[in-house]
């Protein structure tokens, strides 16, 4: 039976090839792989797992949980992932909202996870990253020859949330030919092959670690380090062996603030990628002249996976995130109307292709106001085309925040801290920061006498919001800049304090 997506990975690579190799030295053939996903894959059709229910996953980055979304894939679930450093809060929405069959999570974490899950009618079984909990055990118990569950070019293969315009989370809805297009277009654009060695520092609940990095390296039939985190020093130390490094931003700030960072180091290594927020051109530029490599940036987002990439051979341009991907149609317009406007104009950034998403989970009336008449999905994203077809992000129609490659919507943000006590009302902004692209930053009008200060704040929202969405400053002001409408103007916000985080 065919199954689209898993079918192209397992012709991918001989038995014998190293996929995985850790930081501790354990190591994985695609044969080990194909061996482990498919016992993964029994596991799951003995939990109850059918073609199309959904499983979560809430695990810490290791081999075992890139197998459990192998086998997802084979077993012919929609696979699910979640922010480790979601709070129960969060996790009941999303699994309220997707209705998985199974939650998977860390051991220590499920007592928690089973009381949200329990009133959704969701089970729950655990995994950690170091190969022990309950569904390994499941799986060592299941046969390794699992027969994949047929699936086809249109049937989903994932659902990742994504913050929108307006409330909560969006699930995006992504299917097998979504991601097998994107990624196969983007292993013959960045030529990726076999010999080649990725190094994979990146989280696997996002598009980047998880479809970009991985399914690219599995469909090359490449091999990767997977680093459970990004740490400069071994970073730099797997370079002598590696080709290929995908990051974020930051990543590159760390490595040019370590002193190892040089063209000795670096000279093994074939390409530097980064994405899922904006680079700064100083980075760019700093970079280049440490190590002689040119960065190459590209533009995607969850709904479409890659859009654009600064080309593989030719200029990088630092600043732009190059051409439209082969296959992909991508045009500015005029955001009210959907008129293209000239080269060199900004408008709203608009994309066509197989790799955009199916659309909202159970949002019908959500998705249908996302795309054209003709098939173009409104990404929210201005930008302009420039004389030489390079194209631009020049900032967002919505108030998205970007800070170190995740997405935080502020009404989120802002709904936490203003049900504090003592405060009025607050908005919540992105404003540049050396280290994550845009700092979270919230800015209070405090009721008249409240002795509330910034330690209150960021203390209260300790255990409301994760991590990443935390501010990394709170700011009190007397009134928030409204316009003749008594709207919020965040941008007078973001102008006064564009200098916030500058050292």
């Amino acid at each position: 039976m065919a199954n689209h997506l898993f079918d192209a990975i397992r012709a991918a690579a001989a038995r014998e090839a190293v996929f995985i190799e850790t930081a501790e030295g354990r190591r994985w053939t695609y044969g080990d792989m194909l061996e482990f996903s498919g016992r993964l894959a029994g596991a799951l059709q003995g939990l109850g797992v059918t073609p199309g229910d959904r499983v979560a996953v809430q695990v810490e980055k290791s081999p075992e949980a890139l197998m459990l979304y192998l086998a997802c894939l084979r077993a012919g679930a929609v696979y699910l992932p979640l922010n480790t450093a979601y709070t129960l809060a969060e996790l009941d929405y999303f699994i309220g909202d997707a209705e998985p069959r199974l939650v998977v999570v860390a051991p220590k974490a499920a007592e928690g996870v089973r009381t949200v899950a329990g009133r959704h009618g969701a089970q729950v079984e655990t995994l950690d990253e170091a190969g022990g909990g309950s569904l390994l055990v499941l799986a060592a118990d299941a046969g390794a020859d699992f027969p994949d569950a047929a699936r086809g070019a249109e049937d989903l293969a994932a659902i990742l949330y994504t913050s929108g315009t307006t409330g909560r989370s969006k699930g995006a809805m992504l299917t097998h030919d979504n991601l097998l297009s994107n990624a196969l277009t983007l292993r013959d654009y960045w030529r990726f092959t076999g010999a080649d060695r990725l190094i994979h520092a990146l989280p696997i609940f996002h598009t980047h670690g998880l479809f970009v990095a991985t399914n690219v390296t599995l469909l090359a039939g490449a091999s990767m380090y997977l680093l459970p985190k990004f740490d400069a020093g071994e970073v730099l130390r797997l370079m002598e062996n590696a080709s290929v490094m995908m990051g974020v931003p930051t990543f590159y700030v760390r490595l040019l603030q370590h002193p190892g960072l040089t063209r000795t180091a670096a000279e093994g290594m074939r390409l530097f990628v980064s994405g899922s927020a904006p680079l700064l051109a100083e980075t760019h530029r700093s970079f280049a002249e440490r190590t002689g490599h040119a960065i190459l940036e590209r533009y995607g987002m969850t709904e479409t996976n890659m859009n654009t990439s600064n080309p593989y051979d030719g200029e990088r341009i630092a600043g732009t995130v190059g051409f439209p991907l082969p296959g992909v149609s991508l045009r500015v317009s005029e955001p009210e109307i959907g008129r293209s406007v000239p080269d060199g104009e900004t408008g709203m950034i608009e994309v066509k292709g197989p790799n955009v998403f199916a659309g909202y989970w159970r949002m019908p009336e959500k998705t249908a106001a996302e795309f054209r008449a003709d098939g173009f999905f409104i990404t929210g994203d201005l930008g302009k085309i420039d004389a030489r077809g390079y194209v631009h992000i020049v900032g967002r129609g919505k108030d998205l925040v970007i800070s170190g490659g995740y997405n935080i919507y502020p009404k989120e943000v802002e709904s936490e801290i203003d049900a504090m006590a003592g405060v009025v009302e607050s908005a919540v902004i992105g404003v540049p920061h050396p280290d994550f692209g845009e700092g979270v930053t919230a800015v209070v009008v405090r009721e008249k006498g409240s002795a509330l200060d910034e330690a209150a704040v960021l203390d209260g929202l300790r255990e409301r919001l994760a991590r990443y969405k935390q501010p990394k400053r709170v700011l009190f002001i007397d009134d928030l800049p409204r316009n003749t409408m008594g709207k919020v103007q965040k941008n007078v916000l973001r102008e006064a304090y564009k200098d916030l985080y500058r050292s």
